[in-house]
This record gives C-alpha cells, structure tokens and sequence, in this order.
C-alpha cells in the first residue's frame, strides 16, 4: 500500500538526477532570503495560434486544476474570436515545477516572467478561482501586460466559509491505493474513498485527474506538502491599495457562494471598471458546468 503523505515527503525531499522517473514533475528552489521577490518557475503552457493584431486570451485554471481544463473552451474560443490562446498550469499543478512557494505573488511573478518570453503583450487575462486571483495581482501589479480582465467565481476577499478545498487536500493526503492496481482501477478505487467525503461527482472527477502513475506507483500530480502549508494564503488575497483601471468582468456562477454581494464594494474599490455577470445554474465552476454560456460571456465582453 501506498501513502500518498509518505509518497509527497519523498518527492518534497528532491529525486536526484540518477532517478528520472519524476522529472516530468520538476521541482524548483524556493526563494533563497525572506523578503525576496518570488523566483519564477517554467511553467508548462500550451499555446494556440491566431491573428497577431488582437490581444492574445490567458486562462488561468484553478486550485487542483491544470491547463487541461480549459481545453475545450480555449479551442472554441480560438475557433470563434480568432485571437491566439494561452493556456498554464500554475506552479504545483500539472506539468509545472514543484515549489514550496505558494503565494499569489510567486504565481503572479510566474505570468510576469513567461508572457514576455512567448512575445504576448498586453492580453485579456481570464482567470478561474485560484488563478482569478492571480489575473487580478497581475493586472494591479503590471497593468501594461493586462488588456482586460475576466475573474471566475472569485473574489479579492477571503473565501474559507465558502470553501471545503481544505477538506479536499487532507482527503488526498491521507489515501491509500495499491501499487499493483492499473491506472484505471486506482482511480476507481480512489473514487470510491473520496465519496464518503465529496459528494459531488464533478469535484471529484476533477481531483481524480491528478491521479498519474509515475514509475509503477500512485502520485498526486499536485504538490499536497505545498497546498496544505499555504491553503490559508490560497483561500485569501494579499492586500493592496492601487487599482486596476481597465475593463473588468466578474463573471459569476448562479449557484455558487464564492462571491457574495458584501464583496462588491471591494471588487469596486480595486477595479473601478468592473462588471458583474451572473451565469444562471452555473456552480463555482462556471467554464465546466456552462462553457457555452462561458464562451458567449467571453465573446461579449470582448466586443
């Protein structure tokens, strides 16, 4: 049996050169002074062509998520505006680097340090959750990289009451799956432990994708010791006093409870151009549950 906590301590730990099976999963040095700005890590992206002249799309996935979750939205949305489309797995989440590092600045930096390399200049930054907050930082920190700003079901205001995420990281680490079971039963198996915890088929399914098998055993794609160190700082929004004077959407799900109507003084005060839309029957995650109606909200926004 494996222990995924004892499985994450190894990995934390550092698999030396003379062991490749993880290097698909790299893990970055942590800023090396107290204070320091965030050491930027290589984030995996994928990137789809189109028209140089229109500021290109960032899609900024969420906690337990990766690139991959927007694949079908960055496809339609390529297909339907033309513009090219960039999508990022942030660091600890699907091919990026491992790190101890998990602060909104480090993410932010991130984004700061990859869009110059690929040459996309100002973008509409499209954020989910955890990567909303990102695109809001982002876009007060550097608003010349920022065209326009799309937030996800999120707010810059704390969100724990809100969130079982917590609950999430400590059902992960503490699971146990044989060695032996194929990929296919592992996550059956681990569907069937997560289910007297989550009961929505949907989150599960989502957590299930970090599932990989990595030199004939279970690993989380997603560095646990990282999220469950930080989940404080992921759950809220650093402080800030300057504001963000471009276009803003907070795009909402109808049935979500992420961004309640207290927050919207604060949202105002940081974006003072924002928009507030509502997805009906959408949960807090808008882009899976209606992408139709995700991408139409997109589109319009940008026209």
């Amino acid at each position: 049996m494996l222990c995924w906590a004892r499985a994450w301590r190894l990995l934390r730990r550092g698999l030396g050169p003379s062991t490749p099976s993880f290097s698909r999963v790299p893990v970055a040095p942590s800023s090396s002074q107290s204070g320091a700005e965030p050491r930027p890590v290589r984030l995996s992206y994928k990137l789809l062509d189109g028209e140089a002249a229109s500021p290109p799309l960032v899609l900024l996935h969420g906690l337990f998520g990766s690139k991959n979750n927007f694949n079908s939205v960055a496809n339609s949305l390529a297909q339907q505006t033309s513009r090219k489309v960039l999508i990022v797995d942030a660091r600890n989440h699907g091919d990026s680097p491992h790190s101890p590092d998990m602060s909104y600045e480090a993410m932010s930096q991130d984004m700061q340090d990859l869009l110059p390399q690929l040459g996309l200049g100002p973008c509409v930054l499209v954020g989910h959750s955890m990567g909303g907050r990102t695109a809001m930082l982002l876009a007060l920190q550097r608003p010349e990289l920022v065209d326009r700003l799309i937030v996800v079901d999120i707010s810059p205001l704390e969100s724990t009451s809100s969130s079982n995420f917590p609950n999430y990281i400590a059902a992960l680490r503490a699971m146990d799956i044989p060695d032996e079971a194929s990929l296919s039963r592992a996550r059956k198996l681990a569907n069937e432990k997560l289910s007297s915890v989550i009961q929505s088929v949907s989150i599960r399914q989502l957590l299930l994708t970090n599932l990989v098998e990595v030199d004939r055993r279970f690993v989380w794609r997603v560095n646990l010791d990282a999220l469950a160190q930080h989940i404080d700082k992921i759950m809220d929004f650093p402080a800030r006093q300057e504001s963000y004077s471009g276009p803003a959407l907070f795009l909402l799900g109808g049935n979500s409870k992420f961004v309640l109507p207290s927050h919207h003084p604060e949202i105002r005060r940081l974006f003072p151009r924002a928009q507030m839309q509502t997805v009906p029957n959408a949960s807090h995650w808008v882009h899976s549950d209606r992408p139709q109606d995700f991408v139409a909200a997109v589109r319009g926004f940008l026209a």
